[in-house]
């Protein structure tokens, strides 16, 4: 009796997540089966040689880890990601005696351009920003590498989050 339960409970469960699209449990709704994903072309003013790769990699690596979707490299994936490193910029964000740097901030701004071919209305062009702090007693070469891994994982997190999420 128990495992005719289980069975009925299962076919129930199998349905009510078939509905329309595909859901994941991160809320994303995922209509197609396939996405291109461009590399991030770098047009910041400073120029950091593994800026592009990094973020290109942390964008690619959360959509399809949290979507199935297969990744392509034509023109007519369902949908399409692109963008452009626009700022890579460190500013002081901390000061002590209004004279002397206690924190710096490093930001970093993508442009991104989305396209859905299966719904257009889900298409977007927007700018993401995100910053990380670090110590006035480091250089931001010091620090850089776990700057743009917290800075990456933010940014992935709210492309992915406009692209599927509808946050």
């Amino acid at each position: 009796m128990k495992q005719r339960f289980l069975l009925i409970l299962t076919v129930v469960f199998a349905f009510a997540l078939s509905g329309c699209g595909v859901y994941s449990f991160t809320g994303a709704s995922i209509q197609g089966k396939s996405i291109n994903i461009h590399v991030l072309e770098n047009r910041a003013r400073n120029i950091v040689p593994s800026l592009s790769p990094a973020l290109t990699t942390k964008i690619r690596s959360r959509i399809l880890s949290q979507t199935g979707l297969a990744p392509v490299k034509t023109d007519d994936a369902d949908y399409d990601l692109s963008g452009t490193i626009t700022a890579y910029e460190v500013t002081v964000s901390g000061v002590q005696n209004t004279q002397q740097a206690t924190q710096n901030r490093l930001t970093i701004t993508v442009n991104i351009v989305f396209k859905n071919r299966l719904d257009k209305k889900a298409d977007f062009t927007q700018s993401f920003t995100r910053f990380d702090d670090f110590s006035a007693t480091q250089t931001v070469q010091q620090a850089e590498s776990r700057l743009i891994e917290n800075i990456g994982n933010q940014l992935a997190d709210d492309i992915f989050n406009k692209a599927f999420v509808n946050w």
